[in-house]
């Protein structure tokens, strides 16, 4: 019998419990297409901690007083979804999802018991949101560094709403119409459904974990070298 398949989004607002977030709402949007299907979902606002900068998988052994990320981790590593969330500022993502995105760059030299990265065999994605335009940009830098870090990425796993170009209402906001800015706008709920079943997909077919042949970084330092071949000329 397969185990539950968990998921686990880290919104990356400014705004600290238990103020409203905007990204919160797209998060619910996401999460709750997850949770019908079974999957056990938790939901992490990365600014409520004391998330220390540094790209160490524990900061306090390298002179910071105070670092919650070392618990934090625990919560991500055990999921098989994480999805990233953030609000867009001057263009690009939030400093609170970029300090998340370093200190998951800190875990990469945590291997499995397959000497691969931990994070293979688990998969990410991206919800973004705001009033202004940029999210191409965060997602193209976002995904990216996910996918370097070893996390899978499945086809379009990015979405969000950003609104009209130009300073406007935020994603949640009620408008004077009475109706909710971006609520019922298909292109936004279309993406957001898409993501979340293609993130559950692959999840699901990687249950399994990845075949080790070629990236096991035990057997590279025990010499093993998977066929490649490096010519002593140039």
């Amino acid at each position: 019998m397969t185990e539950p398949i968990r998921a686990v989004y880290v919104n990356g607002t400014l705004t600290p419990s238990p103020g409203e977030s905007h990204t919160d709402l797209l998060i619910e949007a996401s999460a709750d297409i997850l949770r019908q299907q079974g999957v056990e979902v938790a939901v992490i606002r990365a600014v409520d901690h004391d998330i220390a900068p540094g790209v160490q998988p524990d900061m306090t052994e390298h002179g910071i007083a105070t670092d919650e990320w070392p618990q934090l981790w625990e919560r991500i590593s055990r999921a098989d979804i994480l999805v990233l969330a953030t609000p867009i500022w001057l263009g690009n993502l939030s400093s609170v999802t970029r300090r998340v995105i370093e200190r998951l760059y800190a875990q990469s030299g945590d291997l499995n018991d397959k000497g691969q990265s931990s994070t293979y065999g688990k998969v990410a994605g991206l919800l973004v949101g705001g009033n202004e335009d940029g999210m191409k940009h965060v997602a193209a830098e976002t995904l990216y560094a996910l996918g370097h870090i070893g996390y899978t990425i499945p086809p379009q796993a990015d979405a969000g709403w950003v609104g009209e170009a130009g300073p406007g209402p935020s994603y949640g906001d009620e408008l004077d119409d009475g109706s909710i800015a971006g609520a019922d706008n298909d292109f936004t709920k279309r993406n957001i459904t898409i993501m979340a079943w293609n993130l559950l997909h692959l999840a699901r077919m990687l249950q399994g974990g990845i075949p080790s042949e070629g990236n096991d970084r035990n057997a590279w330092e025990r010499g093993e070298r998977f066929g490649f071949h490096n010519p002593e000329y140039r």
